[in-house]
């Protein structure tokens, strides 16, 4: 449903297409569905948990095999290039087991979507903390040994080291844990945590839309925690059936829906050793409480230094967020700042927030001015509560989006960030001093680059590049922009890859510019008729999301088979969606649906004058998660489209989670036609054309229950469909065997619905 949905169906895609119909030009190797699921892919199995260690000299990274099953943990010398194995086959496979050891769906997919660390290193640069399958070994890198920390029948989760490396906290049965590295028993922090009390554990909706990772953290010298509570026993909860077994089971999963109670949370201070829990109830007038209010948000929080926390409230309807500074043991607060916007606050990726090693200081992110940009804030170092913070400059300028601070180097004066400055399609590493002097870009190749620095001098970073037609490449770079690849794919040259061709359309609104990307297929296609092809639309057309950019995209390999039968495949970014500013956003606010497909429509007229090939009269639509409603809606209300498929859609905004929902749409009581009017179900009776609606049973981000009741307007509006169920399956319906039906279908759909003469 959002823009990391997006990356993570994209990339699960990668491995789950299908085969083209049709035989291979003389030199042309065929892309097929084998090619598709062959262990590794067409590209190669890329490295996994690439991360720095802790004094910036090494890059460690997992390498497997094709299979996925076998796998080494290597590292390059940061300084000289060179690599090593740090922990061999033998070793890795029982301390970091790969993901296809984990038989829940919902858990596997979790562990990817969400990029769950398999191990971590310890602050000495010299040990890894590996989780396996919820228990902790520590590794020695000196010795090769490996020492099992852990050993209850239930899982640790989110384990952190202390700053000295002496203790390992983590979470179990939603409390916190200690456990000292030289051995002794488990020390339990907090006493209350239950299914209904979380304790430093994040739970779905802030994990999925507040883009919430961990919610405790060590103070700096060791001796506290700072944790977030979430009382979940007011937030509804949804039944996930497994129905694939003798008796039938269910999950009952906490979710909160439009105008339902969402979790309470507050913030808490406890000793590292335990002891007395001191609960945070910062206020300051006419700001955001933080004391278990269900309609304040707290997605961000942390350590200031020993004995002074920060921490962030978002109200509910994410149109405010304020910044307070808390001194632990006086409770006195400061508001800091108050962020405010007529559009929303969405945390990833328009908030960025990062402290100054000089003490006095903070980097903010903001859209203030029209687009994301830095801005550098100052405080009183020696009483940072006697005052708010200052804005003392806003370090980027102009027409174009920062979209992510990735580091600071303290002694250069330098901030290192990616943006799309020059081309919205693109996304470049850039740097700026902290003067706001000396902006240039560090990225030489046009394409995506996303950038993961060392964390200790900030002199080089590991850069995941790609772009349309350039297929990803993991690289160790040095600052002053020279670049040495440390994973390459497999070459595509054999499959004689058709080239998109980027197009510029005007919104309906008449003036805006909508980009795209249109593949036309090679002369001689099953789906040409008379010279003219088929055209199939595939935006996602959501918010908070970007669709149409300068790089690989797993997905446009199922285009790829789709030219070669002979359809046409047209992307575009309509209003609404991420990474053009505000104004470009702003038009959907209070109402999903009109603006999107106006554009859509507006694009696809253009495109057919523009490509007289293009056949107006077998035009097809298919999305998937925002994408699937999108495809529903745009059934709905136009005739334009003659058959598509909707993938996972929400088919009523109501049936949606609260956070994501309401920081478009308001809260339902407020906003009681928007709610209405974008329901796909409340318009089942207006169906044009031919649909194919597919949902996994098991999917615990958009509910099978959308398609359920979409099933039911449109049986009660007695109009004909097709549905596909997959059983057990969730939002990415993954795996081989669900991956290769579906896009079979999907294929099969188009070549029926879409032949010459039907």
């Amino acid at each position: 449903m959002k823009a990391r949905f997006a990356a993570f169906l994209l990339f699960a895609l990668c491995s789950s297409l299908l085969h083209a119909q049709t035989d291979a030009p003389s030199g042309q190797q065929q892309l097929t569905i084998d090619d598709m699921f062959k262990p590794g892919g067409i590209l190669g199995r890329g490295p996994e948990n690439v991360q720095w260690s802790p004094d910036g000299t090494k890059v460690s990274y997992v390498q497997r095999n094709d299979s996925g099953e076998q796998g080494e943990l290597y590292y390059i010398d940061a300084a000289t290039g060179k690599s090593a194995v740090l922990v061999a086959t033998s070793k890795l496979a029982s301390l970091a087991p790969p993901t296809s050891a984990i038989k829940d769906e919902r858990k596997k997919e979790a562990a990817q979507r969400y990029s769950i660390a398999a191990y971590h290193w310890a602050p000495d640069s010299k040990h890894l903390l590996f989780d396996s399958m919820g228990q902790l070994w520590l590794y020695s890198l000196d010795n090769g040994t490996a020492v099992q920390l852990t050993s209850s029948t239930d899982e640790s989760a989110d384990p952190k080291f202390s700053p000295d490396g002496d203790r390992i906290s983590y979470v179990r049965n939603h409390n916190l844990y200690v456990h000292t590295v030289n051995g002794g028993a488990d020390r339990r922090i907090t006493r209350d945590g239950s299914d209904n009390l979380l304790n430093g554990e994040v739970d779905w909706v802030y994990e999925e839309e507040l883009y919430s990772r961990s919610n405790y953290f060590w103070s700096p010298n060791g001796k506290q925690f700072v944790f977030l509570q979430m009382d979940e026993k007011n937030v509804p909860t949804y039944p996930i059936t497994d129905w694939t077994s003798t008796h039938a089971t269910v999950d009952q999963e906490r979710y909160p829906q439009p105008g339902d109670p969402n979790p309470g949370v507050r913030l808490a201070v406890v000793g590292s050793n335990g002891g007395k829990v001191k609960w945070i109830t910062a206020t300051a007038s006419g700001a955001l409480p933080l004391n278990n209010d269900p309609n304040v948000l707290i997605p961000r929080f942390g350590w200031v230094r020993d004995g002074l926390i920060w921490a962030m409230a978002l109200n509910r309807v994410q149109d405010r967020l304020d910044l307070y500074f808390v001194d632990i043991d006086s409770g006195k607060s400061q508001l800091m700042m108050t962020e405010s916007t007529d559009a929303w606050i969405d945390m990833h990726p328009e908030v960025d927030f990062k402290l100054l090693e000089s003490g006095d200081g903070y980097l903010w992110t903001s859209s203030r001015d029209g687009h994301n940009h830095i801005y550098l804030y100052r405080f009183d170092k020696q009483n940072p509560l006697s005052a708010p913070a200052k804005m003392e400059a806003q370090l980027t300028h102009g027409d174009w989006e920062v979209e992510s601070v990735d580091a600071v180097d303290a002694q250069q004066g330098m901030i290192y960030f990616s943006a799309n400055e020059g081309d919205w399609r693109q996304r470049n590493e850039f740097a700026v001093g902290l003067n706001g002097q000396n902006f240039h870009r560090i990225s030489k190749q046009n394409g995506s680059h996303f950038a993961n620095f060392d964390p200790k001098n900030a002199k080089y970073y590991v850069d995941n590049f790609s772009a349309l037609t350039i297929p990803p490449t993991t690289s160790l770079c040095s600052v002053n922009g020279s670049c040495t690849a440390f994973w390459q794919p497999h070459s595509v040259a054999a499959y004689n890859l058709l080239t998109p061709k980027a197009v510029d359309f005007k919104a309906a609104d008449g003036t805006t510019t909508l980009q795209g990307t249109i593949l036309l297929p090679p002369p001689g296609g099953p789906m040409i008729a008379n010279g003219k092809s088929p055209l199939i639309v595939n935006p996602y057309g959501g918010p908070g999301a970007q669709d149409v950019r300068d790089a690989w995209n797993g997905l446009n390999l199922f285009d790829q088979i789709l030219a070669r039968q002979g359809f046409a495949i047209l992307h575009v970014d309509n209003r609404g969606m991420a990474n053009r500013g505000v104004a470009f956003a702003l038009p959907i606010k209070h109402h999903f649906g009109p603006v999107e497909l106006s554009d859509q429509l507006a694009a696809v007229n253009q495109a057919l004058e523009q490509f007289p090939q293009l056949d107006s009269t077998r035009v097809g639509f298919w999305g998937w998660s925002y994408g699937g409603y999108f495809t529903l809606y745009a059934m709905e209300h136009s005739d334009r489209f003659k058959a598509g498929v909707a993938v996972a859609p929400v088919s009523n905004w109501l049936l949606y989670d609260s956070i994501y929902t309401e920081r478009y749409m308001g809260l339902p009581k407020d906003n009681e036609k928007g709610y209405h009017d974008s329901s796909a179900v409340n318009f089942a009776a207006d169906l044009h054309g031919k649909l194919l609606e597919v949902h996994g049973t098991s999917d615990d981000n958009v509910h099978v229950q959308n398609t359920i009741q979409m099933v039911n307007g449109l049986i009660n509006a007695g109009k004909q469909f097709r549905l596909m169920v997959y059983p057990g399956k969730t939002h990415g319906i993954s795996g081989k065997a669900a991956g290769t039906h579906l896009f079979h279908m999907i294929d099969d759909y188009f070549l029926e619905t879409l032949a010459p003469g039907k």
